[in-house]
This record gives C-alpha cells, sequence and structure tokens, in this order.
C-alpha cells in the first residue's frame, strides 16, 4: 500500500461555465493521466472527463506535490472553476460521483460506466497502483449498489432524456422530425428517446456512417429513421424541428448557414427549430442563438428539468449519502489495515531472515550426524518463538491503526524494514491526514 495521499481537482458544471469545461478537457482520459506521472514523486494518477466534468486524482507523499501537478494539468482554467481537495474530501467526492450524486441529472446511469472505462484508460497508462485501485474500486462498487438497493435511476436517467424533454416543453413531439448529431452514448440516449417520444423521423448523423447505421437499426421500429454523414448536415439540419448535438468535436459543427431552413414571403423561417446542445465544447455555434427561428439550449439550460428529478429523487439520494458514509468508513478501514500489514510485513521478514539465519548456525553446531528428524525439530522450535515473540506486536500494531496511532507503525517501519526511509513522506491513512503536521495540507475547498 502506498504510504502516500489523495489529492484531487475538478471543473464541473457546477464550478465553471460550459467554455470553462472545453478548456480544462484532455485529449483523452489516458493522455492525462500520461501527462500528470510525468511529474515528480507523481505515484498514480486518475483522470475522469465526461460532458459535465473534468476530475484528476493523484497520489502523491504530501498534498503540496499533488497540488502543484494538478494546477499544471488545469493551468488555463479560471482558479474560480477549479476545485482542489485533499484526501477524505477527494475520496468521499468520487464515492459521490459513481453513486450519481453529482451529476447534471441525479442519480444518472451514465457516470458509473464512464468511472469504469476511465478506471481501464488509467490502468493502461500505467496510473493505477494499491491506493487508487482501492477507491475507484470500491467507487464502482457504490455506484452498482445505488441503483439496485434505491430508486435513484428512476424516472429521467440521462441528459439525453432530459434534452428530449426540454424540446417537449418548446414544441409538440408528436409528428415531428428531429436530428441526432453523434451516434455515441449521449446521443444513443438521446436517439432513443425521441424515438419513444413519438417523433414521426429521426436521422442520425455521425462521422462514421456504419455508427450512425447501428443505432438507427435499433430504433427503426419505433419511428422512421435514417443514417447521414456529417457532410450532410447542410441539407438535413435545416428541416428537423428538433436537433440534438452530442459529439466530441473541438469546433462547432453546426451555426446559422446550416440551421436557416426556407422563408416565407417576409423572409421569415417556416420552420422553428429547437436546438439542444449537449456537447462540450459547444456543438452549435452561438451564432445560431440569434436567429430569429431557432431557440438553442445548452447544458446549463436543463436545470429546471434535472432540480425536478433531483426533487423526485430526494429521499432516494438520503439513502445513498448513508451508504456512501458507510462504504467510506470500510475504504477507510481497507487502507488502515492494509498499511498495518506492511508493517507487520516487515516484521516477520525480518524475523524470517533471523530466525534462518540462527537455525543455521545451530544445525551446524550439532554437526554432520544430525538427522533430518532433529532438523524438524530445531526448524519447528523456532517457528513456535517467532510466531509467540510476534503475536503481541502484531496485535498492537492492528489496533494502533485502529486507533490512528501512527507514529507507532511508522515506528514499526523503521525498527523491522531497512528499505523504509523516514523522509519520504507522512504515513498516514484517510482519517487521520488532516491531523498530521508533515503533510504538508494546506485549506480544503468544500464543494
Amino acid at each position: 500500500m502506498s504510504t502516500g495521499v489523495v489529492t484531487a481537482a475538478r471543473v464541473t458544471h457546477e464550478s465553471g461555465s460550459v467554455d470553462q469545461l472545453a478548456v480544462a478537457s484532455p485529449d483523452s482520459q489516458g493522455a492525462a493521466v500520461d501527462e500528470l506521472l510525468t511529474v515528480p514523486d507523481i505515484e498514480e494518477a486518475y483522470v475522469l472527463s465526461t460532458c459535465n466534468r473534468v476530475e484528476a486524482y493523484v497520489v502523491a507523499p504530501d498534498h503540496a506535490i499533488g497540488r502543484a501537478a494538478l494546477e499544471e494539468l488545469f493551468a488555463g482554467v479560471d482558479d474560480d472553476a477549479v476545485v482542489t481537495t485533499d484526501h477524505d474530501e477527494s475520496l468521499q467526492h468520487l464515492l459521490r460521483v459513481a453513486a450519481g450524486l453529482e451529476s447534471v441529472i441525479l442519480g444518472e446511469d451514465q457516470i458509473i460506466g464512464q468511472v469504469r472505462t476511465a478506471y481501464e484508460d488509467a490502468r493502461d497508462a500505467g496510473g493505477i497502483g494499491s491506493m487508487l485501485e482501492a477507491a475507484v474500486t470500491k467507487a464502482i462498487h457504490v455506484g452498482e449498489r445505488a441503483r439496485t438497493e434505491t430508486g435513484i435511476n428512476e424516472g429521467v436517467v440521462s441528459l439525453g432524456s432530459a434534452a428530449t424533454r426540454r424540446a417537449a416543453a418548446e414544441i409538440a413531439l408528436e409528428g415531428a422530425t428531429a436530428l441526432v448529431v453523434g451516434a455515441g452514448e449521449m446521443g444513443q440516449l438521446a436517439a432513443r428517446s425521441l424515438a419513444a417520444a413519438g417523433v414521426d423521423e429521426l436521422v442520425v448523423a455521425n462521422r462514421t456512417v456504419a455508427h450512425a447505421d447501428h443505432l438507427v437499426s435499433d430504433i427503426e421500429d419505433e419511428t422512421n429513421a435514417t443514417a447521414a454523414p456529417l457532410e450532410a448536415l447542410d441539407t438535413v439540419a435545416s428541416r428537423a424541428d428538433v436537433v440534438v448535438t452530442a459529439t466530441g468535436s473541438e469546433n462547432p459543427i453546426l451555426g446559422p448557414r446550416q440551421l436557416e431552413g426556407e422563408t416565407d414571403e417576409a423572409g421569415d423561417s417556416e420552420t422553428e427549430q429547437v436546438v439542444v446542445d449537449l456537447g462540450q465544447p459547444r456543438d452549435v455555434s452561438p451564432a445560431a442563438d440569434a436567429l430569429p427561428s431557432v431557440r438553442v439550449f445548452d447544458l446549463d439550460d436543463l436545470e429546471s428539468i434535472t432540480e425536478e428529478t433531483r426533487e423526485q429523487r430526494a429521499d432516494a439520494a438520503r439513502e445513498v449519502e448513508a451508504m456512501i458514509d458507510a462504504e467510506f468508513d470500510l475504504l477507510t478501514e481497507q487502507y488502515k489495515r492494509a498499511r498495518a500489514d506492511e508493517a507487520i510485513a516487515a516484521m516477520y521478514e525480518s524475523a524470517e531472515r533471523i530466525k534462518e539465519r540462527e537455525v543455521e548456525t545451530a544445525l551446524s553446531n550439532l554437526g554432520e550426524e544430525t538427522t533430518e528428524e532433529q532438523r524438524e525439530v530445531v526448524e519447528a522450535m523456532a517457528d513456535a518463538l517467532v510466531n509467540q515473540l510476534l503475536a503481541p506486536p502484531t496485535k498492537s500494531l492492528r489496533e494502533a491503526a485502529a486507533e490512528d496511532d501512527w507514529s507507532t507503525i511508522h515506528t514499526a517501519l523503521q525498527l523491522f524494514n531497512p528499505e523504509f526511509d523516514a523522509d519520504d513522506g507522512p504515513l498516514a491513512p484517510p482519517s487521520a491526514i488532516t491531523a498530521n503536521p508533515d503533510s504538508g495540507i494546506g485549506a480544503t475547498d468544500d464543494d
């Protein structure tokens, strides 16, 4: 188990704007982990990047090193948009994220898959060690429990379905023509939601048409669905009543040129359009909102729907909060046991070396005529002595860990582990971090 501490920083839909999220977003989760691991003394790293959050977690000897690495990763983002947390707060927040308590749509299901994918990306990049392995797998476990044991994900469960609700509040969807741009996870959710809402025609446009075809095949029984390449946006966007965009494009893919439809004799558009931009960065140019016939909504505009969902799920959220508190305590105990076991293992390894040396010396003194039976007796006696002598300190070390007595653990490591360096950094469990004067902790930013 690492003797370091976890530090985290994030930009989310709560702390920053869509544009700030765009600045914070890395080229990929794996690339961001690679970047963090190049910083000296960063032992582990994990990055979660979605349409409404970019979060990074690092393990370092102290928080000062972790904060410096994270500041570099989020360079260019306004300081007031970045929330930085120390050990306990970081771990608790990760559990909340996986459980869906920090999502735009409270309890939405997609985030747990995103947490799992980020874990795989970080592991592939070499960023997952013993501390983050325990933390992220615990978060995934909590997320699964929250969704199977509570009603946190009942009702509107994704931004895709929230986009449909937002559009339905503006125009009648039954019989309408809809366009979904992007066939990724969010685009799939939006397309299925629109089909279920009764649109008459649905076009799915995607850079890779085969992916759009696959999505169309899934929903063609519910509506008249067709696939199109992004190049066709110039012709298909202007005739859509509803447009939902959810791509990973770095630049806007829709603007006034694609959305301006046919006009009547007075020069007014013959089609009223509702556009919901789920892209991050933005998929729709801000200039499109100036068109008199087009109403553009982005992630920030889904607040009323998300608040309604939040109220409906308030009771379930309280259940999940209690679940997280209990699981966090278990994670803390897991860290404590692992660090106590490290000292215990060092103690037994040291004793084993001494035992083997002394057994060989004793057998040598007994002469060459020592029988196998005599050898077994000597070895059994040595094993018994070691086990009896180490049983009390083993119990004491486990009790010390349970009571946050880390000076005792620290001393044991120094005594029994010749490779342990007292200057390597603080040895402290999650619950003792803030009380450790050597941990380099500054003020903690609360949510």
